[in-house]
């Protein structure tokens, strides 16, 4: 029999059986499709060694008139701005003290302090920074006090506990001299509430903080610290403004010298009615006005309404207060309990609730905007599951994928099951988009059924329409735009250049990337036959390897019946020789395998090793039926 090439279709199909599916791919992790063929994914690298605190949620890139790049990070216990690799704190202020409020007293022996202000408003593992303290007379100087320290336990409304440490945050334990109290002059300047970095299901005693409320009471998920930490944000000019779900908006001012940012409503001139909560901000670019989501209303500040839409006056950061002679206003969705999220396209701003799809639009004076439906009955899964890719927004919904072109659609998905049906689904809200337009690929971040954390992707190339899934750990993605590389967020405290080299350089040196991708079964004749195998003509690229000698394994496996184990297989490697002028690697590779079906397994865990699939050929006849 001559030989036989193979060649499957791009994607993967875990919709159908292995046996079912032939013809097509059934497993992989860390490869994609380009040109209708797998190939192993690109590496990364982290942008810098500088690490920030807690998990981010939010990354959001803007640049400064004079050119300078900046990177918006926020995570669940601080807000940065990243600039040259560095992180800059500039998480709001909630509470400065006057000074004489703070006391501390230290025990001989003891690294614990405790702290006495009244009400002082915190929660465990908020921050606090010390000034002007003086020495409590033995180990505990001036110097030991007078740093940021994060609460390690709420005691009760007057008093907390942190640990002593020296500047290089090393513990510092109190001797028996450390009998004074701090001084007179010493001021405590509180930062806001953290948030939670993981999602607590239901209400009642246990829910947020540890002993907030008694036992048996419910709590309010709207209370500081009892909700998943997510952040949204967009630059206003030079300038950025940001907001915590469900919390406060806040501004930073560039020209400020990377100070720390100030409420909205607190800015210089800002009117009564500037909103103080809301779920989302967005700055429309093409008409300059702020857009907020779900917060409160000009009538009824402080209290959040979860479907209400406000904009500011054009160009103005604090005029909020709708009248007949600026652009300020508000509108309100009428379908669904609450906003989940708005993403802006070229034309409009595409608003989610929980059941429905809105199109918001610049019209615009009289009426500024104006809100319309385009879909109901529809989902999404999480407030940052959807994402734009020019005029067309994909995003994930509860059990299905979908895509607004005009209209929305649900998109076929080839691995639906494999990823709802291992999905916790208690950990949602943890759940994002990640363009990367380099590739036409939309991924989804997500964490698996038995992760707390996202552990896992899907990607969507909508070019392609062909699907991929495998296994890493991401918090928060910006594609390429004023970086060269797209960047992400790990939960090791560090942002990463994707697509950057071959290897995993989240460790020192890099390590390699393990990759693979499976095909379906084979057969001939529809397995009423035997096939025997004795010889593969492997057909690979090794282009983009920094690896001298890059190498993937090709891996032929037999079985006898859908429902068998694989009986035996060949696993041989396939090296590159040369690549000038033309790529060479291993001619052929000769086996000896017999059973009604096989399938073809590329696998690579080689340092440096970048590769692509071409069309492989088997030397396969027919050996009887039994």
């Amino acid at each position: 029999m001559p030989l036989q090439k193979l060649q499957f279709r791009p994607g993967v199909n875990r919709e159908t059986t292995s046996y079912s599916n032939e013809g097509g791919w059934f497993d992989c992790d860390k490869v994609r499709f380009r040109f209708g063929v797998p190939e192993k994914i690109g590496g990364w690298a982290p942008t810098s060694g500088a690490t920030f605190l807690g998990s981010c949620r939010d990354l959001h890139p803007f640049v400064a008139l004079d050119g300078t790049q900046f990177i918006g990070v926020g995570t669940h216990l601080k807000y940065y701005i990243e600039e040259g690799g560095a992180y800059n704190d500039i998480t709001p202020l909630r509470l400065t003290t006057s000074a004489g409020d703070v006391t501390f007293s230290a025990t001989d022996g003891s690294s614990t302090i405790t702290v006495s202000d009244t009400n002082h408003g915190a929660i465990e593992n908020d921050f606090v920074t010390f000034e002007n303290a003086v020495s409590l007379g033995g180990t505990i100087t001036a110097t030991v006090l007078n740093q940021e320290y994060q609460i390690v336990e709420i005691l009760d409304a007057n008093s907390y506990t942190i640990t002593a440490k020296d500047t290089d945050g090393a513990t510092v334990t109190a001797n028996a001299s450390d009998s004074g109290n701090g001084g007179a002059s010493t001021v405590g300047e509180y930062q806001i509430n953290v948030g939670l970095d993981t999602t607590v299901v239901g209400t009642g005693w246990g829910a947020g903080t540890w002993s907030r409320d008694a036992w048996g009471s419910g709590t309010s998920l709207l209370v500081e610290g009892t909700t998943l930490r997510l952040w949204s944000a967009d630059n206003f000019g030079e300038d950025l403004l940001f907001n915590a779900r469900d919390a406060g908006i806040y501004y930073w001012d560039k020209s400020s010298a990377l100070d720390r940012a100030v409420a909205l409503s607190d800015l210089p001139g800002a009117d009564a009615t500037t909103p103080t909560v809301a779920k989302q901000v967005l700055v429309s670019d093409n008409d300059r006005h702020i857009l907020l989501f779900g917060c409160d209303a000009q009538d009824n500040i402080g209290v959040q309404d979860p479907l209400l839409i406000r904009f500011s006056d054009q160009g103005s950061l604090t005029t909020w207060s709708a009248t007949a002679t600026n652009t300020a206003g508000d509108l309100r969705i009428g379908a669904g309990s609450q906003i989940v999220c708005a993403v802006e396209t070229r034309q409009q701003v595409l608003v989610f609730t929980d059941v429905s799809v809105h199109s918001l639009q610049y019209l615009g004076p009289p009426f500024t905007f104006g809100v319309q439906q385009i879909s109901e009955n529809t989902t999404i899964l999480s407030p940052k599951s959807a994402v734009a890719v020019d005029d067309s927004v994909y995003w994930m919904g509860l059990e299905d994928f979908y895509v607004y072109t005009g209209q929305v659609q649900k998109i076929p998905c080839a691995v639906k099951s494999y990823v709802f049906n291992d999905f916790n689904d208690y950990q949602a809200e943890k759940v994002f988009a990640a363009l990367n337009s380099a590739f036409n690929e939309v991924t989804w971040f997500y964490p698996s059924g038995d992760s707390d954390n996202v552990d896992r992707y899907v990607t969507y190339n909508y070019q392609e329409q062909a699907w991929t899934y495998g296994t890493m750990t991401r918090t928060a993605w910006i594609d390429r735009g004023i970086r060269p590389y797209p960047v992400a967020a790990s939960n090791d405290g560090k942002l990463y250049d994707h697509e950057f080299g071959n290897d995993d350089g989240s460790t020192l040196p890099a390590s390699p990337i393990s990759a693979y991708i499976e095909s379906s079964q084979i057969d001939i004749g529809d397995g009423e036959t035997f096939a025997f195998i004795r010889r593969l003509i492997p057909d690979i690229t090794f282009t983009g390897s920094e690896s001298s000698s890059p190498s993937a394994d090709f891996v032929l496996k037999v079985r006898n019946f859908p429902g068998s184990a694989y009986s035996n297989s060949s696993d041989d490697t396939i090296s590159r020789s040369a690549t000038v002028p033309v790529e060479q690697f291993t001619d052929q590779v000769h086996v000896r395998l017999r059973g009604r079906s096989f399938a073809l397994r590329i696998e690579s865990d080689g340092e440096g090793v970048q590769w692509r699939l071409g069309s492989p050929r088997i030397d396969v006849r027919s050996d009887g039926r039994r």
